[in-house]
């Protein structure tokens, strides 16, 4: 999947007219990519246009018009975009209260080592978390993460894949829908 480029990033001025046609699109394409494993964690897949999309929206709200900062968005977010054979997604850790957010923040430590993509009959594909948001005592609420599947895992992946977590204060599984499969199977292309 190919990184996002200056090219692509439309200034302010253009950006406000074209989002008014672009946005639902996304919107719709963020629901299709989102994926909920128990009743607090939410993966949301990325791919180029949800990147694009969300650096288009950096520069709009934080109004950055200079080319070095609107490519240090770009860098930062091309983070996300996976790489042959694999999926990125960002994690959000969903709790209703600070006060409960915090205490799971703490419970979920850990949570690096208990996450898993299962793929058919082949071994469980272990998410590759961004050290950078994990500290030594809580986890940030927002992880990256990403998986890295072989060439089988990648082709068998259409007809099957469930995320997995088991952690041991927080155990849930979510197999993909037929809708979820197709959409994340075209990454692999």
């Amino acid at each position: 999947m190919q990184p996002v480029t200056f090219e692509e990033v439309r200034n302010i001025a253009e950006y406000e007219v074209w989002r008014e046609q672009w946005r639902p699109r996304m919107i719709a394409m963020k629901d299709r990519r989102r994926v909920r494993v128990g009743g607090h964690l939410t993966f949301l897949f990325e791919n180029h246009d949800t990147v694009l999309y969300q650096v288009q929206e950096m520069v709009r709200i934080e109004r950055i018009v200079r080319q070095h900062d609107i490519e240090h968005e770009i860098h930062t977010y091309n983070e996300l975009i996976p790489k042959a054979n694999g999926l990125c997604a960002s994690l959000l850790i969903e709790y209703e209260t600070p006060e409960v957010r915090a205490v799971w923040l703490r419970k979920l430590l850990g949570l690096e080592n208990h996450v898993w993509f299962v793929v058919g009959e082949t071994a469980p594909v272990k998410a590759n978390f961004d050290t950078r948001q994990i500290s030594t005592d809580r986890i940030s609420s927002v992880q990256y993460v990403s998986f890295q599947f072989s060439p089988e895992q990648a082709k068998l992946f259409p007809n099957g894949a469930k995320l997995v977590v088991d952690h041991p204060e927080y155990k849930a599984e979510s197999a993909l829908t037929a809708a979820q499969l197709a959409e994340l199977s075209g990454d692999f292309l």
